[in-house]
């Protein structure tokens, strides 16, 4: 028979440390727009964030948090979108993807050069956001 003592002990021990993955993904040269690769084993997709924009797209009505700075395409998209986000994936840590250089991972391609950042799947689906347009496709 096990003591009272040490089912407690086992269950308030520490759990070894899980080790995290560092983010996969980019900042844009002038910082304003991240990047970042997610995977859950059967999708993938590519969000990109921008901090400042001139654009202003209206805001859906089922939506209750920030809209129009935040963008994704899956793996499988038929188009980029605009997602309605309560958080951000703005990392200082990411590395620079200087203009004219490409992110690639796992079938997604993304482009930085001075007019903005470009993201598409394989089916060349993705989208396109600056500080003043931004395109879904």
């Amino acid at each position: 028979m096990k003591s009272p003592l040490l089912a407690v002990a086992l269950l308030i021990a520490p759990l070894p440390a899980l080790a995290q993955s560092a983010p996969s993904g980019f900042l844009s040269p002038s910082k304003n727009i991240a990047c970042q690769y997610f995977a859950d084993g059967k999708d993938a997709d590519i969000r990109c964030d921008i901090m400042e924009a001139t654009v202003s797209v209206p805001k859906p009505r089922d939506c209750e948090l920030e809209w129009g700075r935040a963008f994704e395409i899956s793996k499988t998209g038929q188009s980029g979108i605009r997602i309605c986000h309560g958080d951000t994936i703005m990392d200082s840590k990411l590395p620079v993807l200087t203009y004219g250089q490409t992110f690639q991972r796992d079938g997604f391609t993304c482009k930085s050069e001075q007019s903005g950042v470009t993201c598409l799947n394989a089916d060349r689906h993705g989208f396109s956001i600056s500080r003043s347009a931004q395109s879904v496709f």
